[in-house]
């Protein structure tokens, strides 16, 4: 069996003081005046996240129970909604297009641990959900993932690979179902 030293000279964090000392700052003011926020205080919300260097669209619904991990690292665009309990884990920039949502229980992922390597060093890379695309309940976006404009990702879905615009994709790992076809 491989024995791997851990200790944090081994494998230091990747993330600066200021980073450290800026995410605890954001979980105080996320625990009192973010996620106790009334529902309709959308407005209330998008100003604190503006506050921590988040650049937030006019009329940007954000639900008070999102989870946001560094606010600096988020982009979210005009008209675009994010539902009750997503987990926005924006390690690296995370951008949300406009009149796009993001449904209840998503994770939106930017990061994750290098397996080959043995101290299992973090590796991140951006998400982007373009304009008019729908990330439904449930689904799993991976770092480094673009949603085309007006794609969707179903519902539990796990997306590993980005998906074209106008396509929609489901399942574990999500598969091309169809194209997506607006009425007039």
């Amino acid at each position: 069996m491989l024995q791997v030293q851990v200790s944090k000279l081994e494998c230091p964090s990747p993330h600066s003081l200021a980073n450290k000392a800026g995410r605890v700052l954001w979980a105080i003011v996320w625990g009192t005046m973010f996620r106790w926020s009334p529902r309709f205080f959308f407005a209330w919300r998008r100003m604190l996240l503006t506050l921590f260097g988040a650049r937030i669209g006019c009329n940007a619904r954000i639900s008070p129970s999102v989870r946001i991990w560094a606010p600096w690292n988020l982009t979210v665009g005009d008209e675009a909604a994010i539902a009750h309990d997503v987990d926005c884990y924006c390690v690296a920039p995370l951008s949300i297009g406009n009149h796009s949502t993001v449904s209840q229980y998503a994770f939106l992922c930017t990061a994750t641990h290098d397996i080959g390597d043995p101290h299992m060093r973090l590796v991140s890379a951006p998400v982007t959900i373009c304009d008019q695309a729908w990330v439904c309940a449930g689904a799993f976006i991976g770092p480094g993932i673009v949603i085309g404009e007006g794609a969707v990702a179903g519902a539990m879905s796990v997306v590993t690979r980005s998906v074209d615009p106008w396509t929609v994709v489901a399942g574990n790992p999500a598969n091309v179902i169809k194209k997506r076809e607006l009425k007039h």
